[in-house]
């Protein structure tokens, strides 16, 4: 259609249903102390490597496992309570190690961070690693090594402290530390993760968790997640237009969307990313003699041991992680309903009128397409559909699109926004934006890797904005949400 208004809308009114949501099956579970045992063990247990190679059990600090290093198994074998091994984070180790899912070591003091090389704590053996509040900078080798075991598949869980909690006075801090591999490594320093440290010190809070019956880490078969404790703590801004897949589960008091995130998580590459702002709610109470501790993980403001334990879960089941990889297979499935519009707007939530059979702009298969713009005035038109991601899958979206026009001009005066937005309508991401220079006879297929929204529950949306004048026509047909 050249030239021309658009056609009068059809009369016909199709009722419009509201947006598709697939909801993962979550596993149910009740918040522990020290974990049951599951009544089969997995047949590969998810490894996970615990650091002690960057001071973490300097000045007040215990933030190791067990004193048995690099496997705690030397201690007790068979640990059936915290005090089996030694160490502030013994509950988190025990929990795991009793549920017979799990394969745990230490990083011990006077190690290096490696990744590829014949160690056997080299991060090439594990699916999860775990930064108890690192309070020495990674040297360039290490954050490469970190950043590359990420990318591949790995899990990364990062904890720090407020500002100022420098253990060992070289210098540096948590926050430092963090912040330092995220922003000055060799793979990728331009926000990777899509949040930074807060320099910040908050005394006393009680930070609560975000409403998702779907989100793995706050639901987990650990428990569900209500909220943590800070006792002298820090949040993380997020930036989702840097890193879309990154997302605030547990906020600061009076914080929200983009600020005083307390506890997130993203994604990087086929890998996983998890950061908690306070080392206090992973201490159990007990550990080495001459220490002074605390125990936040049994602490009835916040469910920390749900959260440590369901984090990890979620963390050792990163894509492409190896021989401990998702617990649940990713099965190979398209998920959008009614991807090709023939059954009119069942699955879609649109503007009206805009799925139909018109030959004005012809449908690339079958008798129906959305077709948004054309106009010719003032006017925006929006086709969505919500659809969750399974966890540990990889996933694009594919569609197929026609752009006609009047405008001759060089200048963008009419637009198509393709975005991907939160259960709250929030834009995580914007995967591409089409306009009238961009016209051209017949359709032309568009795909976008959906990946680092894998474990989401989203809301796919097109909208087009025609300005005052001449029409600028979007023909959308044949989409496809392929997991596999």
């Amino acid at each position: 259609m050249l030239g021309t208004s658009r056609f009068p809308r059809p009369r016909s009114r199709r009722r419009i249903i509201g947006g598709l949501a697939l909801s993962a099956t979550l596993i149910a579970g009740t918040a522990i102390q020290a974990g049951a045992a599951p009544a089969v063990a997995a047949a590969t247990p998810h490894r996970v490597l615990f650091d002690n190679s960057k001071a973490e059990t300097a000045g007040n600090a215990d933030w190791i496992i067990s004193t048995s290093q690099p496997d705690p198994l030397g201690e007790n074998p068979s640990p059936q309570s915290e005090d089996d091994w030694t160490g502030a984070l013994s509950s988190w180790g025990v929990a795991l190690q009793k549920t017979g899912n799990y394969a745990l070591k230490t990083l011990p003091s006077g190690g290096t961070i490696t990744y590829g090389t014949s160690s056997a704590t080299d991060l090439k053996n594990f699916d999860t690693f775990v930064m108890p509040e690192p309070n020495v900078l990674l040297s360039a080798a290490e954050k490469t090594a970190v950043m590359q075991f990420v990318k591949n598949g790995g899990g990364l869980f990062l904890i720090s402290d407020h500002t100022g909690s420098d253990r060992n006075n070289d210098g540096a801090d948590a926050v430092k530390v963090i912040n330092d591999l995220m922003s000055n490594n060799s793979v990728d320093s331009t926000d990777p993760f899509g949040f930074s440290v807060d320099s910040l010190n908050i005394g006393t809070d009680n930070p609560r968790a975000i409403a998702d019956s779907a989100d793995p880490v706050l639901n987990g078969s650990f428990g569900k997640v209500t909220g943590s404790i800070i006792r002298n703590g820090t949040t993380v801004t997020l930036k989702p237009s840097d890193n879309p897949a990154v997302r605030g589960l547990v906020y600061r008091t009076g914080s929200s969307g983009n600020t005083g995130a307390f506890f997130a998580t993203s994604t990087f590459g086929s890998g996983r990313v998890a950061f908690w702002g306070d080392s206090s709610p992973i201490d159990d109470g007990t550990g080495q003699s001459g220490n002074t501790l605390y125990d936040g993980w049994n602490d009835p403001a916040g469910t920390d041991a749900a959260l440590a334990l369901n984090a990890t879960e979620w963390l050792s089941g990163a894509a492409g992680s190896g021989d401990g990889g998702d617990p649940t297979p990713c099965t190979a499935a398209q998920l959008l309903a009614n991807p090709g519009f023939e059954s009119g707007s069942s699955g879609w939530t649109a503007t009206s009128g805009i799925i139909n059979t018109s030959s004005g702009e012809p449908a690339r298969t079958g008798a129906y397409k959305a077709w948004l713009g054309g106009r010719g005035s003032a006017h925006t038109d929006t086709l969505a559909q919500t659809v969750t991601i399974p966890a540990g899958c990889a996933a694009s979206l594919a569609f197929q699109l026609h752009i006609d026009t009047a405008e001759t001009s060089s200048t963008a005066y009419d637009t198509l926004k393709v975005q991907v937005l939160n259960g709250s309508g929030t834009v995580l991401g914007t995967l591409a934006t089409y306009s009238n220079v961009d016209a051209a006879s017949g359709y032309a297929p568009r795909t976008f890797d959906l990946g680092a929204y894998a474990g989401q529950t989203v809301t796919l949306k097109f909208t087009a904005t025609e300005g005052s004048k001449l029409q600028t026509s979007f023909v959308i047909d044949d989409t496809a949400l392929t997991v596999g």
